[in-house]
């Protein structure tokens, strides 16, 4: 991950490790990002 645009980032809102914890998950095979900010909305649904 040297490269700036090869940086992990939440698959919903974009933020890097930099700025919010992110935890991997898989998602149509392929592996992906999912910050803390965003995983509520992710288990629970918008409301």
């Amino acid at each position: 991950m040297s490269d700036q645009n090869d940086a992990a980032k939440c698959m919903e809102c974009g933020a890097t490790s930099e700025q919010k914890v992110l935890l991997a998950c898989v998602k149509d095979n392929e592996q992906a990002w999912v910050c803390v900010h965003c995983l509520p909305m992710l288990i629970h649904g918008a409301h």
